[in-house]
């Protein structure tokens, strides 16, 4: 059995109580970074091994982890924060899993996107998920393509490219487009600003942001 296991994105208590006796249970707990994971494990007093699944080993590790699965080894996955597979590395493992006819299992928890949803004001009973914008190569297009989307738009954005991503969604969507920014979902520094697309960029260059952004933009009216 692979358990996907979501880990808070920021306050330790956001977790389950059936995360903790998974995390507990099991016998190896795959971590984006066992640094990181390490401080949640220790608060809670779990002592299951750990070993690094990132993005940048899971192309040769995520077969041989499937088969140790397969064979009978009860594994849990969990990210740095969050549900993994959402911006974070997880896919490539449970589609290896699947194929080898292992048993997967996702608990439900914390996602980042879904505070920032429905904080925003915006409608959120129909919604587009686009995650990371391309850094460079097909990023104009997406922005075109965003343009035309009619559904609530959700954008994950480090805190020193938001200024920018922000004067690109104003140009490519239109400046007075609505849109909110959260930061800090769960700490204590928690912050939602909303406003238009301008009256954000005009906020954050005058006061540059810290702490993991989501973005949410309104769609295009039909």
């Amino acid at each position: 059995m692979l358990y996907v296991v979501p880990t808070p994105i920021g306050n330790l208590e956001d977790i389950t109580l059936r995360a903790l006796g998974v995390l507990r249970r099991v016998q190896l707990i795959l971590a984006e970074d066992t640094r990181t994971s390490s401080v949640l494990l220790k608060h809670y007093d779990i002592h299951t091994p750990l070993r690094s699944h990132h993005k940048f080993n899971e192309h040769q590790t995520c077969e041989r982890e499937a088969e140790e699965i397969a064979a009978g080894k009860e594994v849990a996955l969990i990210s740095d924060a969050g549900t993994p597979g959402i911006s974070d590395p997880g896919f490539m493992l449970v589609r290896a899993c699947v194929q080898k006819g292992a048993e997967v299992q996702c608990l439900p928890g914390a996602t980042a996107f879904v505070p920032a949803l429905v904080d925003s004001g915006l409608p959120c009973d129909r919604f587009y998920f686009e995650g990371f914008l391309p850094q460079k190569k097909g990023r104009q297009t997406r922005l075109q393509q965003l343009a035309e989307q009619e559904h609530t738009m959700i954008i994950y954005e480090s805190p020193f490219r938001l200024v920018k991503t922000l004067q690109q969604l104003a140009e490519y969507l239109g400046a007075e487009r609505l849109a909110s920014v959260s930061r800090e979902l769960s700490k204590l520094h928690e912050d939602t600003r909303r406003g238009t697309l301008q009256q954000l960029v005009e906020h954050f260059t005058a006061q540059p942001p810290k702490g993991e952004i989501v973005i949410i933009v309104a769609g295009k009216e039909t």
